[in-house]
């Protein structure tokens, strides 16, 4: 999800500041920068496996039960530190001669971690490629109108890893000749990546490293912690889906049954405690507003607008209100942000072709302070453009991969034909320029929408011959350009903060990204083959695979199957999600905070508000403790989250194991109203 605009105060003066970033320009002078070559390292990679099959797991678990992702950035730069930092002082105490760890190869590790995992998200292991399954097909209904048994594709390792290798690179390739434009020239602030590279330089000075070695202690702490609850709540979850602390009615029978009840998640509280109090409080509103009011209305006019005698699953029936409501506001909320994005994108542009007031001015240095932040910023600017990437090698190189592709997504995808993926490649590069952009400008990535865009436009131009298959295709070839051109672009500006090699940055996504074609779909094949992926009553439900295929049903059938009052209803949605929007955007800043964001309130109106109360405890928790230490709050906050994330997702390995040796809990915990 993308973080508040609040984050655009960060600014390039800021990031200079030698009492605040632990280092003063002296020391970066002295300081001896490796070449990119040292800056890639066996120990770095192998580090970088490790952390990004973790990340893996974990992205996919959450993908999964809720479809939300918390940024793992910090934990991913945290434990890089702490596994290398332990492996060098390991093998200097024993007496082996050991090569100091530099901060330009905990960016690479950084870089390449993120890179990996963020392949299990734009891979669409929970949206788009397990839309094409058959269980989804199923639970949609073999007669509903669009849905055709011959737009079945299920999950196997094989296509799936050929699928990521020839889509997942491009992106890499296509915004490359621009990193001087984007970085240097138009001075884009990429908050992740900024914040990121303040992260990394905090770690390697002796203040920095000693708070970084108290986070990863209170991360280890809260990991246990997190492991020994997963491991203590399964003994009690039985076989079924109503045993467990999962389906502890801690707020009562009455509204346990409209999914109001506290799960004991450490995913979700950690989660809480990552994500904006805003994020955590519109989770919270979309969760009242549907389960609390609008479910049970529509349920009221069960036998009226829809028949009463229909399966909890029909979407024919409540079911149908519940997906297309939450698509509604999903789009609604991700057209106005691609306008908004897109109208920013281009007065920037403008602004910069015909003035240069709006970018920042190095004015002559009257003093030594002045003096001492020029000569960073020229050292910086020096290392960025040392080690160049040929324009010629980007060029050829997404050409050649683009052809690839062409030629080899038909045989995976039969209904997407070789001139719809040529055109998709055509257009792409202009789409992820305006998407890096604008996530330099605001920090929210949009490539989701970008698929879901060309989603409905290839589901509609190949029509009822395998539309579905062909727009959920384009989806994931839309997502993956965009998104990954985008995550470059942020760490080539993390490279710049923490003076690493352009090309060391490069490489290690070109690594990162290889690793992810294949611990991904290693890693999702984990959980296929162990639960039951994508059914109603499964802990796994994967609510995006119904959203995904539906919108697909959408862009080839249109709206004409919807039930009694839908249409209407998500018109609605559709139009109240534009308007927060820009009521979010026209007010102060102090009145912007406390309005909620459609994106986010959407995600319970399909799965549930039980999530919601998870996140909302994990973000009263982290109120609470800024109120009582800020300070305390800010440092160990993200330790503490990634650690219950972590613990849990950890877990899920010998759950899985557990599950495919067909070794079940011994004890199901469940709840009853007494009989009179």
């Amino acid at each position: 999800m993308g973080t508040e605009n609040t984050r655009l105060e960060i600014s390039e003066p800021l990031l200079v500041e030698p009492e605040n970033r632990g280092g003063s320009v002296e020391s970066d002078d002295l300081e001896e920068i490796p070449d990119w070559k040292e800056q890639i390292t066996i120990r770095g990679l192998a580090v970088s496996a490790l952390l990004g099959t973790l990340f893996c797991i974990i992205t996919h678990k959450l993908n999964l039960t809720v479809g939300i992702i918390p940024s793992l950035n910090v934990a991913a730069g945290l434990l890089g530190f702490f596994f290398v930092k332990s492996w060098t002082g390991v093998l200097s105490k024993i007496g082996f001669s050991v090569v100091p760890f530099t901060k330009q190869e905990n960016t690479v590790i950084q870089t390449c971690v993120v890179a990996c995992y963020g392949l299990a998200f734009s891979g669409g292991f929970g949206s788009y490629i397990i839309a094409m399954d058959e269980r989804t097909y199923k639970l949609i209904g073999t007669d509903y109108p669009g849905n055709r048994a011959e737009d079945v594709i299920n999950p196997g390792l094989a296509w799936m890893i050929g699928f990521l290798f020839v889509v997942s690179f491009l992106g890499l390739f296509s915004l490359v000749p621009l990193r001087k434009v984007m970085v240097l020239d138009y001075k884009l602030t990429y908050p992740s990546g900024t914040a990121t590279a303040m992260l990394i330089n905090s770690f390697h000075t002796n203040t920095g490293a000693e708070l970084a070695g108290k986070q990863v202690h209170c991360l280890g702490k809260y990991l246990g912690i997190s492991f020994i609850w997963s491991c203590f709540k399964w003994f009690f979850s039985g076989v079924g889906d109503s045993c467990g602390f999962d389906n502890f009615p801690t707020l009562g029978l009455e509204l346990y049954k409209n999914t109001f009840y506290f799960d004991f998640s450490p995913t979700y509280v950690g989660c809480g405690l990552i994500c904006p109090h805003i994020v955590n409080c519109s989770v919270l509103l979309g969760a009242i507003i549907s389960w609390g009011f609008l479910w049970p209305f529509v349920t009221r006019h069960a036998g009226d607008w829809y028949p009463a005698d229909l399966g909890s699953n029909d979407f024919k029936g409540l079911y149908g209100y519940k997906v297309f409501i939450a698509i509604s506001l999903i789009l609604g909320d991700g057209l106005y942000n691609l306008i908004k994005i897109i109208s920013l994108t281009v007065k920037e542009i403008c602004n910069k072709s015909t003035t240069n007031s709006n970018l920042p001015v190095i004015k002559e240095a009257t003093d030594r302070e002045g003096y001492k932040l020029l000569a960073e910023e020229r050292r910086k600017d020096e290392v960025f453009l040392k080690d160049r990437i040929p324009t010629w090698f980007a060029a050829s190189g997404y050409v050649g991969l683009a052809a690839i592709s062409t030629a080899t997504m038909p045989m995976i995808f039969p209904p997407l034909k070789w001139y719809l993926v040529l055109g998709a490649y055509v257009v792409a590069p202009a789409l992820a320029f305006c998407n890096s952009y604008g996530t330099g400008l605001t920090d929210w990535n949009l490539s989701s929408t970008y698929g879901k865009l060309g989603l409905f436009l290839f589901a509609s131009l190949v029509g009822d011959n395998g539309g579905v298959i062909a727009g959920l295709a384009a989806c994931g070839v839309m997502m993956s350009i965009v998104s990954t051109a985008a995550d470059l672009m942020q760490d080539f500006k993390t490279g710049y903060l923490t003076l690493s090699s352009a090309k060391s940055m490069f490489v290690s996504q070109l690594v990162g990204t290889a690793m992810g074609c294949v611990i991904a779909p290693l890693t999702f094949w984990l959980f296929w083959s162990a639960f039951d992926i994508g059914l109603p009553d499964s802990p796994y439900k994967a609510p995006y695979a119904v959203i995904f295929r539906e919108m697909a049903i959408l862009g080839v059938e249109g709206f004409s199957e919807l039930p009694k009052h839908c249409l209407a209803m998500c018109c609605g949605f559709f139009v109240a999600a534009f308007l927060v929007n820009l009521l979010r955007d026209v007010v102060p800043k102090k009145i912007a905070q406390f309005i909620p964001i459609p994106m986010a309130m959407a995600v319970p109106f399909y799965i549930g508000a039980y999530f919601a109360i998870d996140m909302f405890v994990g973000t009263v928790i982290l109120f609470i403790w800024e109120r009582i230490n800020r300070k305390d709050a800010e440092d160990y906050a993200g330790a503490v989250a990634s650690g219950l994330i972590c613990g849990d997702g950890i877990w899920t390995i010998p759950s899985a194991v557990l599950s495919i040796f067909r070794i079940n809990p011994p004890i199901c915990m469940s709840f009853n109203p007494t009989v009179a």
